[in-house]
């Protein structure tokens, strides 16, 4: 078919019209003909439904109809041969050519000629039928042409000729000079509606940019403010299209106009309504102009915001100015009594368009606009943020006078509903407008240049009103409303006054500098506590919604308690007022009201009155101070985790009485009872659980005797990974360290599951993979030793057995499974398992079980290197398991020759781990002490030049050149006044000037304290203090046992091996001989006897504290060390050092399971180490060192899982030898709490470290691999006696409580 007769020329004609009436939209929004024709070029690319148009079908069926036998042919005749374009490329190759012939027949370019002249005798039609049309618009009867004008304005483009008109309708300057002249306002109305309406087909583009624009906008003005709908709504019309269509400096014109027109029309025509009942309709004919076109503003105002940063600053300023100006309008009151009437005002309308004032938070967002919005204000049009305060304050005033009449304000939300309203009452409208103030006035508050614009003065009030009078101007907005009609002021579509300034609170509390300029003042503290302190004195308050309004201010002070600064104000500000004018701090006073609530002990309110939520609203607070260091320092006197418990324990029972619902049984109150007590006992467990933030709260937890419960709660909601609390920003994993690291917490998480599925989870990743993850390419090889996808799995087995004690409660007494077959299916469930499966890999079945052999063995090797840096955790794997014994064996079949004895070892990932493991399990000794192998290879011919072994003894490289002792060093200030001091038991202040010279010897000469002058120190210093009445802490010890029964104590095999690596460790610091083994097992056995003698009896199911001390008592060995292997003077030594304070911290097996401490606590096995020392040093150094706290904050580790690693072995194999002694003499001279000094120096001396670790995820294997480079006590001797002077009153008196840790 080429030729195409008349009716084909009507029908493609009837489907062209239909295709640009499908796209008129699109055509209409071009700004400019050369858009239109790009828009129609590029179709088939941007519309979806391109190849569903009539017209576009209608043209296929043509193509194919001329060119179908062409094509075909053309095909035939290529592909005849070999077939080679059959497929693949040659397939494309085939269509190419059979194209190009195509296109070069005599057909196709007949086809083409033909198309081309009909669709120009089409074009040319249409175009013809659209000038008639023109002109037979312009003869039509007025009536009509309104009726089709109306209908073209509400439908857009409802038909072909609206289509035309908005896209094809060219216009030439000199119609547009006629159509400004007819336009004026002295021309009849008919006259200047029909010009109207021809602008209104007209492209806006070419009306803006003609020369008579100036004139024809004047115009357009002035027929705005007619009375005549025809005309105003023709005129928005042509407004609306140009906003949508122009640039930013032609729309800015018609804006400003607008807005001068809006405000002219205010000031002419004096709207009023009535303050009461009646109100305005918005269907009168001036007040639904008026709508129409602050509407028409409004749009613009919130869609100006995305393109404006484009165009010249002038032109923003120009529209934000135009729009104060337009809201800064505010009519004379004249005679008009404004009690009976007030003036309708631009700001009312706005506020009923746009309630909460999105179009100003638009403007404030980006910093291009805010800066110009601010400075406004600021100079010109502060009278804004006047008027928006005199709305809240009046607002404030009239709820007031709502609460005393017994009435309730009327708001939008209460009455509208869903049902389309015309009418509002003035109530309404001035609750409109106070929404729309307070939402202006909350996005000023939250930037810096918008709080300088208080104190702001306003009318009948003395003294302006600042930021702090504002904020509590909106509490007792708050106060005084009603309950929301949900009851949740969280709810996003919330209109109630309470939820509006809970929202502006929440604001405020999250921003630093906002909370402190605004809410962490003393008014506003008085006025959210001003309720409790009545409570808690007996007297009524006057809120319609006591519980309601109590929960909202238990919100508000949760909010500012999760803040540092907020915490503090709580802590250590004394800014309520109590009773006769005495003040108070904020946190006794919530901890008081809140246990008052859970005893239900306050009279003025009703038992209905004292709900669950409300309990939980306010323990919630408390859970924002206890959970912190500090805090928990505050409210521990007050037993709060008692009366939690208790209440907890209380509604357990209750919940286990409630009957279950039966199908068929009547759904009473007993149901929905029921999940009110579930829902308050998950409440009260998940504040118990919060008290394990801090070392202390866990032992208070555990005395609690609910940590089970809670940590299984805890790890319900781990796997569901639900947020801890809507104040915290990370999960649960602080939590799961800090109990991780006591054996009743490690012992509830294995009870709960956790540790069964933390294994399964590791092996589901390393073993198994994701099988349900489509795969779109091959997973890589891993390069790191520790896959990332493991990464989160390992980090969480280090939190868990970070701790010797944990570890020997999951390890302790259980064997390795060593089968003699693993199905591939069979997973490891517990810690044991997974020993026996990723680190004692040492039979065939074991490597055959393993997918990835090599990775998964890495993985354990890894996991193996950081647990026996903790040296107790390796003396109990190697005395259970034979570390040791087995990466030997590994190491001598990883060799060329296996078997002959002979050949070289195969440097691969795994033997390189291995050498790297057994070397630093072998020696010990600090970082100038030893050398460890690096894990990873170098470049050049001997890629690991590191020898390695396969039997001891270990290679001579790996042991560094140990730093000689001077045993008898010359005279000093120091050991001359040791040698004048014979006596000094009757010397009250021979401790004082001991302490002067050990300082000033430290600072100027430290490697003096050594040898024989440090023994003598240390022996003198401990004597003097245990003679001491009021030094001596604990009861004196007997002088020495009986022989046989010292030769009667059996030593476990961990207490032998821990010998025999003191006393290696010992030679090769030449400080005592080979021969020592003897002497320092004797020491030991009289210290296993003596402590023995003093541990509590206990029936305990806890590993740890069943057999007496798990693990080696390093501090005896450094004595014996230190003391050169003298076992006599180190028995007298150790026998006096354990009746003083200090021995109960520098010393943990001293007071393990110890008398001296109450049952309870002596039963759990949580030491003051943790308990007491490691809580102080959390707590100093969020004070003292913040980065890195919050740096430990973020890895989910925790600095007190440090301190017990560090303490409890003494700083073995992370300081040097002298620095050791110099932390024990540092501790027994200078006092007890300088254990907490050290460990914060430590920490401040590896701040760099940290904070570089943390941002690769190696913070936990960093500090405990790698020793403590560089640290020196004397460095640090100024920083610890800063600390003493500012803590140790804090500090030292919680340590002497250590016998009733809860009080």
């Amino acid at each position: 078919m080429s030729q195409l007769l008349a009716e084909d020329e009507v029908e493609l004609q009837s489907l062209l019209q239909q295709l640009l009436r499908s796209i008129s939209d699109r055509i209409s929004a071009a700004p400019s003909t050369e858009c239109a024709e790009e828009i129609l070029l590029h179709l088939e690319e941007t519309d979806k439904n391109f190849h569903n148009y009539d017209f576009v079908k209608y043209l296929r069926q043509y193509v194919e109809n001329s060119l179908g036998t062409v094509v075909e042919e053309e095909t035939k005749n290529l592909s005849r041969g070999d077939g080679q374009h059959a497929i693949g490329s040659g397939h494309d190759t085939l269509i190419h050519a059979v194209t190009r012939k195509t296109r070069a027949s005599d057909e196709y370019q007949q086809m083409m000629q033909t198309l081309k002249n009909t669709m120009t005798l089409v074009v040319e039609s249409l175009i013809g039928k659209f000038e008639e049309d023109q002109m037979r618009k312009e003869e039509m009867h007025r009536d009509k042409q309104s009726s089709q004008s109306n209908s073209q304005y509400n439908d857009n483009c409802s038909d072909s000729d609206s289509s035309f008109n908005q896209s094809y309708g060219f216009i030439r300057h000199e119609q547009l000079q006629a159509l400004t002249e007819k336009l004026d306002s002295s021309r009849p109305k008919e006259v200047r509606w029909e010009a109207l309406q021809v602008l209104c087909c007209a492209p806006p583009s070419d009306v803006l940019s003609c020369e008579s624009w100036s004139s024809l906008r004047r115009n357009l003005c002035a027929a705005l403010a007619e009375s005549d709908p025809d005309l105003s709504d023709n005129v928005l019309q042509f407004f609306a299209k140009s906003f949508s269509s122009s640039p930013l400096n032609v729309t800015r014109e018609i804006y400003t106009s607008l807005a001068k027109s809006v405000e002219s029309s205010f000031q002419s025509q004096n709207l009023r309504f009535p303050t009461r009942s009646a109100g305005i309709d918005i269907n009168r004919p001036e007040i639904s102009r008026l709508l129409k076109q602050v509407r028409l503003m409004n749009d613009f105002q919130k869609e100006v915001t995305t393109f404006w940063i484009r165009h010249p600053e002038k032109y923003m300023e120009e529209v934000i100015e135009s729009t104060f100006s337009l809201l800064s309008f505010h009519p004379e009151n004249g005679s008009t009594s404004p009690r009976t009437e007030k003036f309708l005002e631009p700001v009312h309308l706005l506020a009923l368009l746009d309630i909460k004032a999105t179009w100003f938070k638009k403007w404030m967002h980006g910093y291009y606009s805010r800066t110009v919005v601010l400075r406004l204000l600021e100079r010109k049009y502060k009278p804004l943020i006047v008027a928006a305060l005199q709305q809240c304050i009046h607002y404030g005033e009239s709820c007031e006078n709502f609460t005393n009449e017994k009435t309730d304000p009327q708001s939008p939300e209460q009455n509208t509903g869903s049902v389309q309203r015309s009418v509002y009452t003035g109530q309404e409208l001035e609750y409109a407008c106070f929404v729309h103030s307070l939402s202006i006035l909350g996005k000023l508050l939250i930037y810096t240049n918008g709080r300088k614009l208080f104190p702001v003065k306003v009318k009948k009030r003395k003294d302006p009103v600042s930021l702090t009078d504002l904020v509590v101007i909106l509490i007792n907005i708050m106060y005084q409303h009603p309950t929301p009609p949900h009851g949740d002021a969280s709810h996003p579509d919330s209109l109630s006054p309470s939820a509006l300034v809970m929202e502006v609170l929440w604001t405020l509390c999250e921003r630093t500098e906002c909370a402190a300029e605004c809410l962490y003042g003393t008014p506003v503290l008085e006025t959210l506590l001003g309720p409790v302190l009545a409570l808690l004195d007996g007297q009524q308050v006057k809120f319609k919604s006591p519980a309601w309004t109590l929960t909202l201010i238990a919100d508000v002070l949760a909010r500012i308690a999760n803040t540092d600064r907020g915490l503090s104000m709580f802590l250590h500000e004394k800014n309520v007022i109590v009773s006769n004018s005495e003040r108070t701090f904020a946190a006794h006073v919530i901890v008081q009201f809140t246990l008052k609530l859970l005893d239900k002990d306050i009279p003025a309110l009703t038992e209905s009155d004292i709900s669950y939520p409300l309990c939980g609203a306010f323990i919630f607070v408390c859970r924002q101070i206890y959970n912190t260091c500090e805090g928990l320092q505050v409210l521990r006197p007050y037993g709060l985790h008692k009366a939690v418990a208790a209440a907890w324990k209380q509604t357990s029972s209750v919940s286990e009485r409630v009957p279950t619902p039966v199908p068929g049984a009547t759904a009473g109150t007993s149901t929905h009872e029921l999940q009110n007590i579930l829902v308050w006992e998950e409440t009260l467990l998940d504040s118990l659980l919060n008290f394990a933030a801090t070392p202390k709260g866990v032992l208070l937890l555990q005395q609690t005797g609910a940590i089970n419960e809670c940590v299984s709660y805890m790890f319900s909601r781990f796997t569901k990974k639900l947020q801890v609390s809507r104040c915290e920003k990370f999960g649960y994993g602080v939590m799961v360290t800090q109990v991780a690291a006591t054996a009743p917490g490690v012992a509830a998480l294995h009870s709960s599951g956790f540790v069964r599925a933390l294994v399964l989870e590791l092996w589901s990743v390393l073993e198994c993979g994701s099988e349900d993850v489509r795969v779109v390419r091959p997973k890589p090889t891993p390069m790191d030793p520790i896959d990332r996808s493991c990464l989160k799995s390992f980090l969480s087995l280090v939190n868990l057995l970070s701790s010797s004690q944990s570890v020997w409660e999951l390890v302790g007494r259980q064997t390795l499974p060593n089968k003699s077959e693993y199905t591939l299916r069979e997973m490891p469930t517990s810690i044991p398992d997974l020993i026996d499966r990723l680190i004692a890999v040492n039979s065939d079945a074991k490597i055959h079980s393993l997918f990835h052999y090599e990775q998964s063995h890495t993985f354990g090797l890894r996991l193996l290197s950081v647990l026996c840096c903790n040296l107790d955790t390796f003396l109990l794997l190697e005395s259970q398991y034979n570390i040791c014994s087995m990466l030997l064996q590994s190491q001598r079949e990883n060799v060329t020759e296996p078997g002959s004895g002979k050949g070289e070892y195969i440097i691969d990932g795994l033997s390189v781990e291995r050498n790297h493991v057994l070397v630093g399990v072998s020696l010990v000794g600090g970082p100038s002490e030893r050398r460890l192998p690096p894990r990873a290879l170098q470049e050049g011919d001997d890629p690991y030049p590191w020898p390695m072994f396969s039997c001891p003894p270990l290679p001579s490289c790996y042991t560094l050149e140990p730093k000689k002792f001077d045993l008898h060093p010359h005279d000093s200030e120091l050991s001359s006044f040791l040698a004048s001091s014979t006596d000094t038991t009757t010397d009250d202040r021979w401790m004082e000037v001991c302490r002067r010279h050990y300082c000033r010897v430290l600072s100027t000469d430290p490697d003096m304290l050594t040898g024989t002058v440090l023994c003598e120190l240390l022996q003198k210093v401990v004597t003097h203090l245990s003679s001491s009445a009021t030094e001596r802490f604990f009861s004196q010890a007997p002088s020495k046992a009986e022989e046989q029964s010292v030769q009667n104590v059996v030593l476990s095999s961990v207490e032998h091996l821990g010998i025999h690596i003191c006393v290696r460790y010992g030679v090769f610091l030449d400080v005592v001989k080979d021969d020592a083994v003897d002497d320092l097992t004797l020491l030991m056995k009289h210290m296993k006897h003596f402590l023995s003698a003093q541990r509590l009896k206990t029936a305990s199911q806890l590993v740890t504290v069943q057999d007496g001390y798990p693990g080696h008592d390093w501090l005896v060995s450094t004595v014996f060390l230190l003391m050169g292997g003298a076992t006599d003077r180190c028995l007298r030594l150790l026998l006096s050092l354990s009746s003083l304070l200090v021995s109960a911290f520098i010393w943990p097996a001293r007071i393990h399971a110890s008398v001296h401490v109450p049952a309870a606590v002596s039963q759990s096995g949580i030491g003051p180490v943790y308990w007491c020392t490691a809580h102080y040093v959390e707590m100093l150094l969020k004070a003292e060192v913040p980065l890195v706290h919050s740096a430990f904050r973020m890895s989910g580790f925790t600095p007190s899982q440090m301190c017990l690693h560090w303490l409890t072995q003494c700083f073995w194999n992370y300081l040097d030898w002298s620095q050791i002694c110099l932390y024990v003499s540092t501790c027994a001279l200078m006092g007890p709490d300088y254990q907490v000094y050290m460990c914060v120096a430590v920490f401040k001396h590896l701040q760099p470290q940290i904070l570089q670790k943390t941002q690769s995820q190696e913070l936990q294997v960093h500090l405990k691999e790698a020793p403590i480079q560089g640290f020196k006590v004397s460095h640090y001797m100024d920083f610890m006696k800063d600390l003493e002077r500012s803590y140790r009153d804090l500090v030292l008196t919680d340590m002497r409580s250590i016998c009733d840790p809860e009080e």
